[in-house]
């Protein structure tokens, strides 16, 4: 098994690639040792000593690490990605496949009179947002849109990444002005 790995704009997050599917649908982002219980590869990926989070794509694992040297950590994370892959273990030791999707869908908010401007704003992130942060090992999702401010939620490599300010004022906030007047601003949550 060959595991490709790419640099994310975020130093502190490296992108690994296992060359299969890792998540059928949607992502899921593993902030803590707790939140990893339910699948055995994020929990074998934070026994390394330095990931402080893991974070699943469709064809990708993102790991993200404290002030340690991705030298000493590469090696082991590799390592826990080939024995979990190899051993046959299913991503989810629950089985359920819940994505981060449906937990955001629960706690957007937005008036019912900007659904049609919101229906937008969400088709414009789906088909134009995610695809580029994907490649770069993360996701952003729409939260909420309320007094012309559209806000989103950065996980992966996107969370806490030195350029995202960047990424959000004129990447992001550019493309939904020029799309959708009502936006005057884009904030992360």
């Amino acid at each position: 098994m060959f595991i490709q790995t790419e640099a994310t704009p975020n130093p502190a997050t490296l992108k690994f690639i296992p060359g299969r599917t890792v998540l059928d649908g949607g992502t899921m982002e593993f902030a803590n040792r707790e939140a990893a219980a339910r699948s055995p590869l994020a929990t074998r990926l934070f026994e390394v000593p330095g990931v402080t989070s893991v974070f699943y794509g469709s064809d990708f694992v993102t790991v993200t690490k404290d002030a340690s040297d991705w030298q000493h950590l590469k090696p082991s994370i590799l390592g826990a990605i080939m024995e979990h892959y190899m051993s046959g273990a299913p991503l989810l030791a629950d089985g359920i496949a819940a994505s981060d999707e449906a937990a955001d869908e629960e706690d957007e908010f937005f008036n019912e009179a900007d659904a049609e401007t919101v229906a937008t704003i969400k088709d414009l992130i789906e088909t134009r947002v995610r695809p580029a942060v994907a490649n770069d090992g993360g996701d952003i999702t729409f939260r909420g849109f309320k007094d012309g401010i559209v806000y989103l939620n950065m996980k992966g490599a996107c969370a806490g990444c030195p350029s995202s300010t960047a990424t959000l004022q004129h990447g992001i906030q550019n493309l939904l002005k020029h799309f959708v007047p009502d936006v005057v601003e884009v904030r992360p949550i």
